[in-house]
């Protein structure tokens, strides 16, 4: 089964939503469908408030948060710390700041840009990063299903966080992101809804292979 995207076409993909919600399982999968380059931009928040912590800062100082953006060595997007609770807290606080916001956008459009295309995620790409993406989802769940999944993900080692710490977590940065004044955590309106709450991994794939492959005529297979 061939599923290539036409060498013509320039394709970029915008999946926004969440923290949780499966959007960068779903980004990932995309990816590889349609054979196109893939960006986790969360990674860059992540990397940049990592990057702080170890400076011994607070990611909330816009000061030290520019700095950090300003020289990020994507080698820190491979660091398995980048992954940690205390991670996705820290870029959610750097995330915030719009001279952060301002040093890596360009990186994010210049990675969009380059043909064939390709497929990011993250909470503003189809409204600030990529607002003339042909195909835009918008990833959501539960936030009870989505601290769920975070708990699963964090307490394999059953070392993690509990249950309920994560929830509040959660819903500290659900309201973080989207009342932040620069590009706040929204749905474009040109999006597509895929709330993820009752389904599988494999189900949530299809469906969001299936949404855009009929939105935009490339066919599924």
């Amino acid at each position: 089964m061939s599923n290539h995207v036409q060498k013509t076409t320039h394709f970029v993909v915008a999946v926004d939503g969440p923290a949780a919600s499966g959007k960068g399982t779903l980004a990932k999968a995309i990816a590889r469908h349609f054979h196109l380059p893939y960006l986790d931009t969360g990674a860059l928040y992540r990397g940049t408030g990592v990057a702080v912590l170890r400076e011994g800062g607070d990611p909330s100082d816009p000061d030290m948060a520019a700095k950090a953006a300003s020289k990020l060595d994507t080698a820190i997007l491979d660091d398995p710390a980048l992954r940690s609770a205390e991670a996705g807290t820290a870029a959610s606080k750097v995330a915030a700041i719009p001279q952060v916001r301002a040093a890596l956008l360009k990186f994010q459009k210049d990675f969009a840009e380059r043909p064939p295309g390709a497929v990011l995620d993250g909470r503003d790409i189809g409204t600030v990063i990529c607002p003339d993406a042909p195909a835009k989802l918008f990833v959501t769940a539960s936030i009870e299903e989505r601290a769920r999944r975070r708990y699963l993900e964090l307490n394999r080692d059953g070392t993690g966080p509990e249950l309920a710490t994560i929830l509040a977590d959660l819903r500290e940065r659900d309201l973080r992101d989207s009342t932040r004044a620069d590009a706040p955590l929204v749905k474009a309106p040109d999006a597509d809804l895929l709330d993820t709450t009752e389904l599988s991994i494999e189900a949530a794939i299809a469906a969001a292979i299936d949404l855009i492959s009929r939105k935009h005529r490339l066919g599924a297979g």
